[in-house]
C-alpha cells in the first residue's frame, strides 16, 4: 500500500520549519521531498497533513502496561492506543505484572500476548529478580532469547547491593542493560510526598531526597566494577543529579531518564490531600526540579521518558495516604513539554524531539529516532499552533489520573503511524 503524504512541516538543522511532503510504500518511507507529484503512480491514499510538524514516533522506555494481572488499571491495547495518541510509536514495558515474566514461558506467554493486542510497538522489560524481590537472579540469557528487551524491578529498588553486583555482572557478560528504579526502602519511613515544606504543611511523611540519592550512588560503583550499563529511571533530586553528572565524568556506563511530571511540577503545586499528585518518585523542591532541567542540558540526564502508570477511579479516589503511587502521561507528555518548555524557550524543539526520540533510539539500540528513506514509517505528526485542553473524556487510556487535566497545550498529535500503518488519527484509533 502506498500512501503520499502533503501539507505537512518538518524541522530543520537551522530549528525552522520547510514544507515537506513523503511516500509511505508498504512499511517504508519511499520518498522525502518539497513535491513527490512526479513520482505518484498508483497511490492507494492521499492525506492531508494540514500544516502539522512531522516527527520521527517518539520512544518511551518507560511505561506501565498493567496486563496481566491489573487489566482494570490498563490492557496492553488500551495502553499502546494512549502511546499512538501521544505520538510514540515504540515503548517499553514494565514488568510488575502477575505473574511476572521472569522465566522464559512467562515471556513467550506475554509476548504472543503483545503480539496480539498491541497497537505500537513494545518492548518487554524482565525482572532482574524473581518475583521483583531482592533475592534471587532471573536467568538473563534464557530470557533474552525468549524476547527480553533489558531487566528492571521498577516499582521497587533492588535493595541488596550483592544481588544488584551479581544481576551487573551478568548484564554485563550478555551485553544488556540493568535499569534501576532507585529507593533504599529502610529510608522510606512510610512516606507518600515529598519530605519538604508542603508535606509539613499537609501533615504528610515525606520521601527523603536520599532514598533516592543513595542507591544511585552504590549502584554507578557497581556499574564501575562490572562494566555494566546502568540505566536510572525517573531522575528526581538534586543529589542524583550530581551522582550522576560525577559518575559520567569518571566515565563510568550510566544513563539516566526524566519524567515529564518531575520537569514541570513541585511539591507547591500541591494544593491538598489529593493522590492524584501522588506519584513515586514524589514531586520535588524548587531546586530538585531546576537541577532537573539543568542536567537535561548539560547531558546529565540523557533522555524523557513517561512513567505512564495508569490506576483505576476507585484506586486512586482517596487521598495521600491511602492510594497507589502514579499518574498516567502517554497522551500528554509531548504537548506539555513542547507548550511549557519549548514555548518560553527553555529548551529548543530539537532538544525535545532528541531526548523522547533519537537518544532513546541510540541508548538502547532501538530502530528509529530519525527519517530517511529507507527506513520504517514510525511517524508522529503534531499540531503545533491549535491550542487544545487536556480533556478526561478525550483519553483512549482506561485511566485519567493526571494533574494535567484542564490544562491548555499545544503541539497535541494528529497523526501516527507504525511500520506505515495509520494507528491514530484526529482523536480516532484505526
Amino acid at each position: 500500500m502506498t500512501i503520499w503524504i502533503k501539507n505537512a512541516i518538518i524541522l530543520t538543522k537551522k530549528e525552522d520549519y520547510q514544507p515537506i511532503e513523503l511516500l509511505i510504500n508498504g512499511e517504508q518511507i519511499q520518498a522525502i521531498g518539497s513535491d513527490l507529484t512526479p513520482l505518484i503512480q498508483d497511490t492507494d491514499e492521499v492525506i492531508d497533513a494540514r500544516g502539522a510538524l512531522v516527527a520521527p514516533g517518539l520512544i518511551d522506555v518507560h511505561v506501565h502496561l498493567r496486563e496481566p494481572g491489573f487489566s482494570h488499571k490498563e490492557t496492553i491495547k488500551t495502553g499502546t492506543m494512549a502511546a499512538a495518541r501521544g505520538g510514540f510509536t515504540t515503548v517499553c514495558a514494565m514488568p510488575n505484572v502477575q505473574p511476572e515474566p521472569d522465566t522464559a514461558e512467562k515471556m513467550q506467554t506475554l509476548q504472543a500476548k503483545i503480539a496480539r493486542d498491541a497497537v505500537v510497538k513494545v518492548k518487554q522489560y524482565a525482572p532482574i529478580t524473581m518475583g521483583l524481590r531482592s533475592e534471587t537472579l532471573t536467568n538473563q540469557k534464557e530470557l533474552l532469547e525468549a524476547g527480553a528487551f533489558a531487566f528492571t524491578n521498577d516499582g521497587v529498588g533492588v535493595q541488596t547491593a550483592g544481588t544488584m553486583y551479581l544481576a551487573m555482572k551478568e548484564a554485563a557478560k550478555n551485553n544488556t542493560i540493568i535499569v534501576a528504579h532507585t529507593e533504599d526502602d529502610s529510608l522510606l519511613f512510610g512516606g507518600v510526598m515529598h519530605e519538604g515544606t508542603r508535606n509539613q504543611t499537609l501533615g504528610m511523611p515525606g520521601i527523603l531526597n536520599v532514598a533516592e540519592a543513595s542507591q544511585i550512588a552504590r549502584d554507578v560503583l557497581l556499574s564501575e566494577a562490572t562494566g555494566a550499563h546502568y540505566h536510572i529511571c525517573h531522575v528526581s533530586t538534586k543529589e542524583s543529579v550530581r551522582v550522576i553528572r560525577d559518575a559520567k565524568r569518571a566515565g563510568i556506563h550510566v544513563t539516566a531518564e526524566v519524567s515529564p511530571h518531575h520537569l514541570l511540577l513541585t511539591e507547591d503545586d500541591i494544593p491538598n490531600d489529593t493522590s492524584i499528585y501522588k506519584m513515586n518518585p514524589p514531586l520535588r523542591g524548587k531546586e530538585d526540579r531546576q537541577a532537573l532541567l539543568d542536567g537535561l542540558l548539560d547531558g546529565t540526564i540523557d533522555i524523557i521518558a513517561t512513567d505512564h502508570a495508569p490506576h483505576s477511579k476507585e484506586e486512586k479516589a482517596g487521598g495521600m495516604m491511602d492510594s497507589p503511587f502514579g499518574i498516567v502521561g502517554s497522551e500528554t507528555a509531548f504537548s506539555l513539554l513542547y507548550t511549557h518548555l519549548v514555548e518560553k524557550g527553555i529548551v529548543s524543539l530539537t532538544q525535545l524531539i532528541e531526548w523522547m526520540a533519537y537518544k532513546p533510539a541510540r541508548l538502547f539500540n532501538l530502530d528509529g529516532g530519525t527519517i530517511a528513506v529507507g527506513q520504517k514509517a514510525d511517524l508522529a505528526f503534531f499540531d503545533l499552533s491549535t491550542p487544545k485542553e487536556i480533556v478526561a473524556k478525550d483519553f483512549h487510556s482506561l485511566a485519567t489520573n493526571t494533574p494535567f487535566i484542564g490544562w491548555r497545550v499545544k503541539g497535541t498529535t494528529t497523526m501516527t503511524f507504525v511500520d506505515g500503518k495509520l494507528v491514530y488519527q484526529e482523536g480516532s484509533v484505526q
